[in-house]
């Protein structure tokens, strides 16, 4: 049974139907790669729409300020790849036309081997595998390599795997279609094997070992974090104050964040204690007090006043919005 050919076959029947699908616009494939870089398609999807309606072109999103695009951009965390998409946005403006290969491509900011295989392929039809959490996995258990797919070792095996798979000619169709076989067909937890067209010639089926495939090293150390924000309500205004670089959430705005308990002013009511808040590398705790004062604190420099009405114009994390809910 030939593999690529059996995938682009379950592909035709199964595959998924997307709206960034319907078109060869690299604009508009690169825009929803990026969304679905660390965001899965259902919530994607809305994001993409929202995007394309307000910037249809590239030149339309490279005319948009950062904190334009962090604002759309807001509730889809990892909020590095949108400041990435506008900046690479501006560079492919510069160019004067988007990049056609896969070395202009990877020159994009925010853009790495995976997402420029996936735009060159699609968008251009470049003969290059996309090798993504989905490929590993399908890759894994097909042929039975357990071989880490976080260490340097494995990314070259499976690399090469998937370059050698790719059919000559049907380099976007067979992109798309192992991706959805690993998201519908081939799922981390509950794959459909007894459904499954490559179930005869699949060695991880024949040796039982699919739910031990892929293998990955354990590497991630997951650190706690406690924040304590002061919300400051001063006669219909408040106090926020943009997070600076090197650190979470960097260009989106927070309200007062202070050092301790014992810099919390003892006016200030506790509204929240010990809210969980769960990131990739760390979980945050958080505690939110609201403080009402008649006269504006004196707070460090990069803090602004701004009207409670105006707080939604703001990009801010996925917690604040929460915590701000409160209110």
């Amino acid at each position: 049974m030939d593999f690529s050919i059996t995938l682009l076959g379950w592909f035709r029947e199964n595959g998924r139907e997307l709206p960034w699908r319907q078109t060869r616009d690299p604009y508009a494939i690169w825009l929803s790669e990026i969304i679905l870089q660390q965001t899965q398609v259902k919530q994607g999807w809305d994001y993409w729409e929202r995007f394309m309606r307000r910037w249809p072109t590239v030149e339309d999103l490279a005319g948009a300020t950062e904190d334009e695009v962090l604002r759309e951009w807001q509730g889809l965390g990892y909020y590095s790849r949108a400041r990435n998409l506008h900046f690479a946005a501006r560079q492919i403006v510069a160019l004067g036309h988007f990049p056609d290969t896969l070395e202009g491509i990877k020159a994009l900011k925010g853009v790495g081997d995976y997402t420029a295989a996936a735009i060159g392929s699609i968008a251009f039809g470049l003969p290059a595998a996309v090798v993504d959490g989905n490929v590993y996995r399908v890759l894994a258990r097909h042929f039975g390599i357990d071989t880490p797919i976080n260490t340097t070792d494995g990314k070259k095996t499976f690399a090469a795997l998937a370059q050698e798979l790719l059919p000559e000619g049907e380099a976007s169709e067979y992109n798309q279609a192992i991706m959805d076989f690993g998201a519908l067909q081939c799922t981390p937890a509950s794959p459909n094997c007894a459904v499954c067209p490559l179930m005869e010639s699949c060695e991880a089926f024949r040796t039982n070992r699919v739910q031990e495939l892929p293998v990955k090293l354990k590497t991630l150390k997951v650190r706690e974090r406690h924040l304590i924000y002061v919300y400051v309500r001063c006669n219909g205004h408040t106090a926020i104050h943009r997070r600076g670089p090197g650190d979470i959430w960097q260009g989106l705005w927070e309200p007062w964040l202070v050092d301790s308990e014992a810099a919390v002013p003892s006016a200030a009511i506790l509204l929240r204690q010990h809210v969980k808040h769960v990131l990739t590398h760390r979980v945050l705790y958080a505690d939110f007090y609201l403080l009402e004062v008649n006269e504006r604190l004196f707070l460090p420099d990069d803090y602004i006043w701004i009207k409670e009405s105006e707080l939604d114009d703001y990009a801010k994390p996925r917690l604040i919005e929460n915590l701000i809910k409160v209110l």
